[in-house]
């Protein structure tokens, strides 16, 4: 049995691991949630008695599987009978690919397409649709069990993308196409007409765990419910989140309570909390505590909870004036306070304000590196192949990667195995040999990648041209990396087709990240600098429950920060109709004693305000 040394949890998060049923367990930001977790599917892994059992955890995105994954495999355990992914991931490979035979839309095979292949069609339909003004945004949509919602509040488009969704669909149908609203919606319909297809899975899985249930839709919760109800008690849940971080409601998530899941799913879950933080200072604690929707307690107990953070609000800053603002906290927080650029967040409420200032940045400060994912030039796509290669080639061959590239080279392999190649003799070593000993000199990415696909397969001896699967992959991820690539450089971006822009998609962090709210979420930073914090986009203009959604919203922000935090609510950008965003309500009303910020950084040096405010 997996065991632990004495002191690498604490009370609450021993408790939750060692609990034999079902948990249901709330944690609150830097709260070790990640390492719970982690230890918990360690220690359920060793208790497996039999061989075709399996432990299956739900991550809401790709890289948190990877870190858990990871972290499993460094503490010594074997993850062959664990399957860690995103729902999406999770319903493709456990009811569509081995069930989707029995589904009329699915039995002559189907096609994931990416988010970028679902723009592109959108964009083409709004095109053809005469009398009023329609883009890809307002196409977006979700199912529900019974139906699917619209994320579009303007109700004299609703009509029209009805209809432009219509098309999508038979238009998907014809290709043999799904979208990841279909993958869900499919796999709800297959679960619930088939319902031995949930009793098989219930008996395979001894445990479902599921991080950021806050996030999870209807549909989801009734997916896994099903599989958990038919498992008749044979396998447990252990339920992993903060209701205080949903801030997708828009798209369908909600935090669903453990009595109501536990009713769905029939078990009985034990509420359990994590409620110390180890991440930030009591200072920062205090502030992100008052944007709370829901009560909990949060007590600072890791190694800064004394450090004297700054927090500062600026309201009267113009636009105009913001890059040089932005350029100034970066100044201070690694000149004066000595945090090294990498601990910097710069977060905004949509990418399209991240992009254009992210080149203004680099350019206002050429000794600092920034990342951020909106500035990478191919998506991260992990279900389709060459995107899974890609990781490979593109990564370092270093001891410290190994398992990392070892793990990745399995998934290419069940990849060919998937599209009905025969591999003969290929076994992962020999796949990350071929690809160590291949050299490509060509600085275009795309060129890069080209030519090293030729290279490897003609080393180990497959003709990857000659399959369907494989070439429909291959089009769809240069046809969409281009596209991505020709966007960002009309925006500014001209070394974004340079084979070193490829190779950081992979890399470690290195520089000042830059990210949208949503996409900070899981992350942590010594300082974060949000801006754009203004009614209509924090909370969004067509949320109906617009003070929790932005209480929620800044709670995420706030709570991402170790030591520093800088917030800004920049005047002078206009709406559509003409007349000036405005702070966040919430934010302006929020009587706190900010610190005052210094006009010249290199001056900047003061004691933060008693706790108690």
């Amino acid at each position: 049995m997996f065991v632990w040394d004495k002191g690498d949890l604490n009370a609450a998060q021993e408790s939750a691991i060692e609990h034999q049923g079902s948990v249901f367990l709330v944690a609150c930001p830097g709260s070790g949630k990640t390492r719970t977790l982690t230890f918990k599917i360690a220690r359920l892994l060793s208790e497996l008695q039999s061989e075709k059992k399996r432990v299956v955890a739900i991550t809401y995105t790709h890289r948190a599987a990877d870190e858990i994954h990871e972290r499993i495999e460094q503490l010594g355990v074997k993850t062959s009978q664990l399957w860690i992914g995103t729902i999406h991931s999770f319903c493709l490979e456990w009811i569509l690919k081995p069930y989707g035979i029995y589904h009329s839309a699915l039995q002559y095979g189907f096609r994931v397409i990416n988010a970028h292949d679902t723009e592109r069609i959108h964009e083409d339909l709004c095109s053809q649709f005469q009398g009023m003004t329609l883009t890809h945004y307002d196409c977006d949509y979700y199912f529900r069990t019974d139906r699917f919602v619209l994320t579009s509040c303007a109700p004299e488009k609703r009509a029209a993308i009805r209809e432009i969704l219509k098309t999508y669909w038979q238009t998907l149908q014809k290709n043999r196409q799904l979208d990841f609203e279909l993958i869900l919606y499919y796999s709800y319909q297959l679960i619930k007409s088939h319902p031995s297809i949930a009793a098989l899975l219930g008996s395979i899985f001894s445990c479902v765990l599921v991080d950021e249930y806050q996030d999870t839709r209807e549909i989801q919760y009734e997916i896994l419910a099903a599989i958990l109800k038919a498992g008749k008690g044979k396998a447990t849940a252990f339920i992993v989140g903060d209701p205080n971080q949903a801030i997708y409601g828009s798209l369908g998530g909600y935090a669903i309570s453990a009595v109501e899941f536990g009713q769905k799913c029939g078990l009985v879950f034990k509420q359990m909390e994590l409620s110390g933080n180890y991440r930030s200072s009591s200072r920062i604690i205090n502030y992100f505590g008052r944007y709370n929707v829901f009560p909990s307690k949060i007590e600072a107990i890791g190694k800064v909870k004394d450090f004297s953070s700054v927090i500062s609000y600026n309201s009267n800053i113009h636009r105009d004036a913001l890059e040089a603002e932005l350029v100034r906290l970066i100044q201070y927080n690694v000149e004066i306070v000595g945090i090294e650029p990498r601990d910097i967040c710069i977060v905004a409420p949509w990418w399209v304000h991240l992009a254009s200032m992210t080149r203004r940045l680099a350019a206002a400060l050429p000794d600092y590196t920034f990342d951020g994912p909106g500035m990478v030039p191919f998506a991260r796509d992990i279900d389709n192949f060459w995107y899974k290669l890609s990781r490979i080639i593109l990564t370092e061959a270093s001891p410290l990667l190994y398992i990392r590239r070892m793990r990745w080279a399995r998934e290419v392999i069940v990849g060919l195995s998937d599209a009905g190649i025969q591999i003969r003799d290929l076994e992962p070593k020999s796949l990350l040999r071929a690809c160590n000993a291949i050299a490509v000199d060509e600085v275009d990415g795309l060129t890069f990648l080209r030519t090293f696909f030729d290279r490897l397969f003609m080393m180990i001896d497959i003709d990857w041209q000659a399959n369907l699967s494989l070439t429909e992959h291959y089009d769809a991820f240069f046809e969409c990396s281009q596209r991505r690539i020709d966007r960002l450089a009309k925006e500014g971006a001209l070394a974004i087709a340079d084979i070193a822009m490829f190779r950081r998609v992979f890399a470690a962090r290195s520089g000042i990240t830059i990210s949208s709210i949503h996409g900070v979420k899981g992350a942590e930073y010594d300082t974060v600098i949000a801006y754009g914090l203004l009614e209509g986009m924090v909370p969004y203009f067509n949320d109906a429950e617009k003070i929790e959604s932005a209480k929620k919203l800044l709670y995420v922000v706030c709570s991402r920060s170790r030591k520093n935090l800088h917030l800004l609510s920049e005047r002078g950008r206009r709406r559509r109709g003409g007349e000036d965003y405005q702070p966040t309500e919430v934010l302006l009303g929020s009587a706190f004693n900010y610190d005052t910020m210094p006009v010249d950084s290199h001056t900047m040096s003061f004691t933060a305000p008693p706790l108690g405010d």
